[in-house]
């Protein structure tokens, strides 16, 4: 027995430091380009062998070398390992991967975007879009990387009819699985990849009957981005029960896409709770997308809360990305209404929110007194006689605490008070589809669901088990009102159907991720608002509308949301103005889609939130974004390569690439040439400098106008610009003063006011947000 004690002992610090290792990420920066890719690797194990045991250990914990672009590797290390790593001279930084700190954000959209206009023209600022796809060839020859899911390759919007050949310069694979081989690739799908070391070191083996260990998806999230971007068209497509029938089609349908698989379905989970995608294993889809000569990454994929720069990896990924000129389009996050929850908010990144269409599918409510609700569905069923109505909450079990008897979670309700109701549920816990299938296990023959008050008047519609019909805060109140004043309270539930034209559109989705950006507080996100509410797409064969496990339909398409299904939309314009104009710069293609965006909605008024308010720059950005406008801006901030360096010398990260050093005194972070302004915390008067660059006629004069933020006073340095041939620079000081009336004029410190600046030549606005508060 003494025996096996001192052996315990003996082991202890042995079996502590198995327990602590985990992945890091160690990151020094950019390639010198003096290596083959077999001495980057050996590079990379050089670094392991200086802080591991044996030549062993230290192989067997190397993830993953990234050798392309990005220079760096994924390693089991444990605390003290990765401690002496970051403390060397040519370390950037090394940081851990937290499995669950990424995860995905979850057709009429592009008509209402002005790219698909038949029979009438879209006269709200969103018209021009034939011309466009035209003049970009519905995005031939561009090359959209995509990093999410997988694809559901059998999808018609996958076929390459009518698909030109493949790009010379590609140089991906068409990576096997036990599912998924080079068959499934054609002139649509060029590449598809996947990555799963991260993973399967956190979990464990992949379960194969909860996602395969291919590119191929099975959780539909994939294939829905995958289509909205890039889609080919597919006529009379429609969601389940026939709701969005028409052409469902891509934003560049003729583009080609490339799959790289990162995210993965979370073991012994629901699907609908969302997958996960590792830092380490998107980090290697980055570079070899970077390696495989894409154009475009569109990536739907975001964090919970703001992640610094340096513990980034997307943000890391994209930098090296702008090297190469790929535009990187990235969700803003689902976390909304909550201030200050923005994912992916660096400057080299598109960050995109989410706003609706001018589509709503009516789910009719008729409550026993007569009072008519248009509640929103795409539920294919009804119930056209009249039955109890009943609130979650006055039929709960007995042991249901008290602060969710509304919510209608797993086995809350008491099949005794629910069977053959209908019952009203609240949004806030658990998911909107599962509280359907709680109300039909406890007998109720319908359900109503009802928004929070933090969600407004935002309806996201979903394919319900029974029939069903979800409506806004107001009307929430409205039918509880009832129930609470009637003795026998009663409702039935119509068939629901297609609107088209709804008005007022686009409104902010409440669950879009909102500024201010705590990350890079100078640094306006995020950039631009699309369509992201109730998009109509492709999804996967081998999973439910609902993704729920009980769901046993299956569907073509889809109909989901979220800042995920908007982000697409912008990568394929991005993709669009990369055919028409293959010689801008990424920074310059950011440029035009910010500078052209909409601030008003079909009604000619400012764009609203979910509650009526008008909306800030905090959800929108620049606005709702209008590819064909894009095309033709007039004048763009541009940005290289060296701009972002010395911004990143400003924000005091250096050593990214070795053949450029820091200046002894780096330029104001301020004065980094973006296309929208953030001040906070301004102390008197600030100047700020700005380049524009002439991509219009040759010659042409523009004019500087302003409206200013409230409590501020805003002028420009020559305030006339002259141009004489395209390609030509002007610059100019922007002066922002706080007036001394601010705080008398109800101002509060740390309050930030919104206001533009435009620069107009009488055809072209080039239209810059402002957001600014007082120290």
């Amino acid at each position: 027995m003494k025996k096996l004690s001192i052996l315990f002992l003996f082991l202890l610090p042995l079996l502590a430091s198995c327990e602590e290792k985990q992945v890091y990420i160690v990151y020094f920066g950019e390639h010198k380009g003096d290596k083959a890719l077999h001495e980057i690797e050996e590079f990379h194990q050089s670094y392991l062998y200086g802080v591991k045991q044996t030549e062993e250990e230290a192989t067997a914990s190397l993830l993953y070398s990234y050798k392309h672009s990005i220079n760096g590797f994924a390693a089991l290390l444990n605390p003290d390992e990765a401690s002496k790593l970051s403390e060397l001279k040519e370390v950037v930084s090394v940081f851990k991967s937290n499995p669950r700190k990424y995860s995905v954000q979850t057709t009429r959209s592009w008509r209402f975007a002005g790219l698909e206009e038949e029979g009438h023209n879209v006269n709200h600022g969103f018209g021009g879009g034939r011309d466009l796809l035209k003049r970009a060839g519905y995005g031939k020859q561009v090359i959209v990387g995509l990093l999410d899911s997988g694809v559901w390759p059998e999808s018609q919007s996958f076929r390459d009819e009518g698909m030109g050949p493949i790009p010379k310069s590609w140089k991906g694979i068409c990576q096997n699985g036990p599912d998924f081989n080079s068959s499934h690739c054609n002139k649509k799908i060029i590449g598809a990849r996947y990555y799963i070391k991260g993973f399967e070191n956190y979990y464990g083996p992949l379960n194969r009957t909860e996602d395969s260990r291919s590119p191929r998806d099975k959780d539909g999230h994939g294939t829905h981005t995958a289509s909205t971007a890039v889609g080919s068209r597919v006529k009379n497509a429609a969601a389940l029960g026939g709701f969005a029938r028409g052409t469902a089609t891509g934003g560049a349908p003729l583009a080609h896409l490339a799959i790289y698989k990162v995210c993965w379905a979370i073991p012994n989970q629901e699907k609908a709770d969302g997958n996960t995608c590792f830092e380490e294993d998107m980090l290697a889809a980055i570079d070899d997308a970077i390696g495989d000569g894409v154009h475009i990454m569109s990536i739907s994929i975001g964090t919970r809360e703001p992640t610094p720069l340096k513990e980034d990896g997307i943000a890391i990924g994209a930098f090296h990305a702008l090297k190469k000129n790929i535009v990187v389009a990235c969700a803003a996050g689902n976390e909304g209404p909550a201030p200050s929850t923005l994912s992916n908010p660096s400057p080299w990144i598109i960050t995109v929110g989410a706003s609706g269409v001018d589509r709503a599918f009516f789910g009719p409510l008729v409550l026993g007194n007569g009072m008519k609700i248009e509640g929103q569905t795409v539920t294919p069923y009804k119930l056209d006689k009249d039955c109890p109505l009943v609130f979650a909450a006055d039929a709960v079990a007995s042991n249901v605490p008290e602060n969710v008897t509304s919510q209608c979670l797993p086995n809350s309700l008491s099949p005794r008070k629910v069977k053959g109701k209908i019952v009203l549920c609240m949004r806030g816990s658990g998911m909107r589809v599962a509280k359907g299938m709680e109300v039909k296990r406890a007998g109720g023959f319908g359900f109503i669901l009802g928004n929070s008050q933090a969600n407004g008047n935002d309806v996201i519609v979903d394919a319900h088990v029974l029939p069903a019909t979800s409506v806004g805060y107001n009307d929430a109140m409205k039918i509880l009102n009832y129930i609470r004043s009637t003795k026998n309270p009663m409702a039935r539930i119509g068939i629901a159907r297609t609107i088209l034209q709804y008005r007022p559109a686009p409104v902010m989705a409440s669950f879009t991720s909102r500024g201010p950006n705590v990350i890079h507080p100078s640094i306006l996100k995020p950039d631009i608002t699309a369509p992201g509410v109730n998009i109509l797409a492709a999804w996967s064969g081998a999973t439910a509308p609902s993704k729920l496990y009980e769901d046993k339909r299956l569907v073509r398409y889809n109909i989901i949301s979220g800042t995920s299904m908007a982000c697409p939309h912008v990568a394929a314009a991005a993709a669009l103005l990369r055919a028409i104009h293959p010689e801008w710069s990424s920074a310059a293609i950011r440029s035009a889609l910010m500078t052209t965006a909409w601030m008003k909605n079909n009604m000619g008024q400012p764009i609203a939130d979910q509650s009526g308010n008008a909306a800030t720059p905090f959800q929108f950005g620049s606005g709702h974004f209008r590819p064909a406008k894009a095309a033709d801006p007039g004048l763009v901030y541009d940005a290289s390569y060296t701009d972002y360096l010395l911004y990143l010398c400003s924000y005091g990260v250096k050593n990214v690439y070795p053949k450029f050093k820091c200046p002894a005194v780096s330029p104001s972070i301020y004065n980094f040439n973006y296309p929208s302004v953030s001040l906070p915390k301004l102390n008197g008067t600030l100047n700020i400098t700005r380049t524009v660059t002439n991509v219009g006629a040759s010659s042409s004069v523009y004019f500087f106008s302003a409206r200013p933020p409230l409590g501020f006073a805003v002028k420009a340095s020559p305030s006339v610009l002259f141009f004489n041939h395209v390609g030509q620079k002007k610059s100019f000081i922007i002066t922002i003063k706080a007036r001394e009336d601010s705080m008398s004029n109800g101002h509060n410190k740390g309050e930030y006011a919104f206001g533009w600046y435009t620069w107009s030549n009488g055809h072209h606005y080039v239209r810059s947000p402002m957001a600014v508060s007082l120290a």
